[in-house]
């Protein structure tokens, strides 16, 4: 085996690891589910899927995957890209036309920013899928900068302590979204997504927006990163140990009589 295949066979092996840890720790699949995987077209998605096509098959192909995509309509979308590209992987799949593009342009003025809009309008979509294709879990290509980042959007822009959770249920209860990529590193899943060669899909619609502050934040931690090896690590640990007694929430924990509410 060539060194550069060594690496990425190392590489993958991380990857899988940490998505595997997601589900020992969280139960985000279990058999007989069928998982709508939602497919951007960028490199956290394209790995995702990856990831769950490994799971499928470790797992004796106890579940179903059917890969998403929603084409928004965006000037210059590569249509034929994702499908070539599903065909060719043997993946099940379906493509859902919607024209939020010229929904969101209309109602966001130039220059502000559209991903909340977008992020909304998709959202509502997939999960409407979800339903027409029988699927009880949708998948989405998250990872642990992104889940970070989320974290001080909300500290810091929204006066709360709250992220986007490896598996939860949606507030209608309809369905249940998993994060597989929970505990991925984004640089790892650049690498893995060079060395494959997926054919990325860039997001002109919301990616030139330079001013989010979600750039501002992920600068922040890059250069806390640089100063403090391994802090994105140490912040992801303490996601996972909440004292509620040591904050201030009166409705999580009863500070008059000191019990859990």
């Amino acid at each position: 085996m060539k060194n550069g295949d060594q690496q990425f066979e190392k590489l993958s092996k991380k990857l899988r690891k940490a998505v595997w840890d997601v589900q020992e720790k969280f139960g985000i699949i279990e058999p007989g589910d069928r998982v709508m995987a939602c497919l951007s077209g960028g490199k956290d998605s394209y790995t995702m899927l990856d990831m769950l096509l490994h799971m499928q098959l470790v797992m004796g192909n106890s579940f179903e995957i059917i890969a998403v995509n929603l084409d928004q309509k965006q000037p210059g979308f590569p249509e034929e890209t994702l499908p070539k590209y599903l065909s060719e992987t043997g993946v099940n799949f379906k493509i859902y036309e919607r024209d939020t593009y010229s929904v969101v342009t209309e109602k966001i003025a130039p220059g502000k920013t559209m991903c909340s809009l977008c992020s909304r309008l998709r959202r509502g979509i997939l999960y409407d899928a979800a339903e027409e294709l029988g699927c009880n879990k949708l998948a989405l290509g998250h990872h642990r900068e992104d889940i970070l980042e989320t974290f001080f959007l909300n500290l810091f822009f929204a006066g709360k302590l709250e992220t986007m959770p490896a598996k939860f249920r949606t507030d209608d209860g309809r369905h249940v979204v998993i994060r597989p990529l929970a505990f991925c590193r984004e640089e790892d899943i650049e690498l893995y997504a060079s060395e494959r060669q997926f054919p990325i899909i860039p997001c002109t619609l919301c990616g030139s927006q330079e001013n989010m502050q979600r750039k501002n934040i992920k600068k922040m931690m890059k250069d806390w990163e640089a100063d403090f090896p391994n802090r994105k690590e140490i912040m992801m640990t303490a996601l996972s140990k909440v004292h509620t007694s040591h904050l201030f929430d009166v409705n999580r924990y009863d500070f008059k009589d000191l019990v859990e509410v």
